[in-house]
């Protein structure tokens, strides 16, 4: 699908999708917890919906109260030998360690771009712990067959926080005590988002500065009434398209948020921009930018958005983190590169881990979303602020994490 976006100003209040990430989490467990569990304010898109199809291949019993409400009835209990991730990164590294929690082997497949993302990482350890697995030279699809009994083992923690994640919440469920030990953790407020979820149903999780975790095995999980907070994600994405195009009220948030991308307020704020916070509101109003520095490190999926508000700031902007780009959805540093440089922004990657953005005029161009649902989102918000008309090909990828954007985008379009 294609999706023209003309130039123009923005002026309204959007309320961004659930957060996938805290959704995720909350529907794995719930699948290991006791009871029935409630989840309140969900929105499907296809992570979520490839978390959904998970649980139940593995064993629970969804019901849907209403069009944002499920009832979950937990049970690790496996309808079928092969889970399907999609293309959900958090998806597959998540399941597999939960899956390895059943006594049978369980095949894990995805599709698209996500059987070009690195696996390798969760093999040694899962071999540690117990798991029978059959790899596939490190990339997906793999089988595992538990369970998964626990004990001590080392996890590289370079790529991704999200086996960890998986890990952290399938190792209460096993027969003993864990201790992992980390190497090199990254993303780490996402850490902190798996222990909360884990504390909320009841579990407990401990760690020493990330480089040690240790989880008392035997533990259970208690169903409850949980209702899912905003995406920062989705919502930083808003807030940028107000600070460069307008201004924009993005609704639901929590600024005490444990999401890694509300560091989105703190890249807004180097960059001039204004910001004001009142209860569950957070508004970014359009002024003059100036070029910034800003550490994505631990918050990369803030990297589009930050080019597009590094576009339309004077001088020359530096982003840290760009060895965390490598293995998304595209290669984003390079796909951010190439299709800043249509649009008439110089956006250089030579240097070790920085990428450095002149501000400039944006032009109008035809771009390519490279199946990169952010790329897409964040080419959106440059065309409000190009000379014509920007046409984005490949524009269906949004429906990963945020299927109405560009209806909502065009819903506070100032006539």
């Amino acid at each position: 699908m294609d999706q023209s976006v003309p130039r123009g100003s923005l002026h309204g209040s959007l309320t961004p999708p659930s957060s996938k990430s805290y959704a995720q989490r909350a529907l794995a467990v719930s699948l290991l917890a006791q009871g029935h569990t409630v989840l309140r304010k969900l929105d499907f898109c296809q992570d979520t919906l490839s978390a959904l199809g998970c649980i139940h291949t593995l064993g629970a019993d969804v019901i849907e109260v209403d069009e944002s409400t499920l009832s979950i009835g937990g049970s690790l209990s496996p309808r079928e030998t092969t889970l399907h991730v999609g293309e959900s990164g958090l998806a597959s590294r998540l399941f597999t360690p939960i899956a390895s929690l059943a006594e049978q082997p369980i095949r894990i497949v995805g599709r698209g771009s996500l059987l070009e993302r690195p696996m390798q990482m969760m093999i040694e350890p899962l071999r540690n712990l117990g798991v029978r697995v059959t790899d596939n030279r490190g990339y997906l699809p793999f089988e595992v067959c538990g369970p998964l009994r626990g004990g001590e083992t080392e996890v590289d923690g370079s790529v991704s926080s999200q086996f960890i994640t998986g890990l952290l919440l399938a190792l209460p469920m096993a027969a003993v005590d864990t201790t992992l030990h980390v190497e090199k953790a990254v993303s780490t407020p996402y850490l902190d988002m798996t222990i909360d979820t884990a504390a909320r149903f009841g579990v407990d999780i401990f760690h020493r500065d990330y480089r040690e975790f240790y989880i008392p095995g035997g533990q259970r999980y208690k169903g409850l009434d949980l209702t899912i907070e905003g995406d920062w994600s989705a919502a930083a994405m808003l807030l940028v398209a107000g600070a460069v195009a307008g201004e924009v009220c993005v609704q639901n948030l929590s600024a005490l948020s444990k999401q890694a991308d509300t560091a989105i307020l703190d890249a807004l704020a180097r960059a001039g921009a204004e910001v004001i916070i009142e209860g569950d509101s957070i508004t970014a109003s359009q002024r003059e930018l100036h070029g910034f520095e800003f550490d994505a490190t631990q918050c990369p999926d803030l990297f589009p958005a930050l080019a597009v508000l590094a576009a339309q700031a004077e001088g020359e902007t530096v982003l840290y983190g760009t060895s965390r780009l490598q293995h998304k959805e595209s290669n984003r540093a390079q796909t951010i590169a190439e299709e800043f440089a249509k649009i008439g922004i110089r956006v250089d990657i030579s240097e070790e881990n920085i990428m450095r953005i002149e501000g400039g005029k944006i032009h109008a161009a035809e771009v390519e979303s490279h199946n990169d649902h952010r790329i897409a989102m964040a080419l959106a918000v440059a065309g409000l602020c190009s000379d014509g008309v920007m046409r984005i090909h490949g524009a269906e990828c949004v429906a990963k994490s945020y299927p109405d954007f560009f209806e909502q985008l065009e819903s506070i379009r100032v006539k």
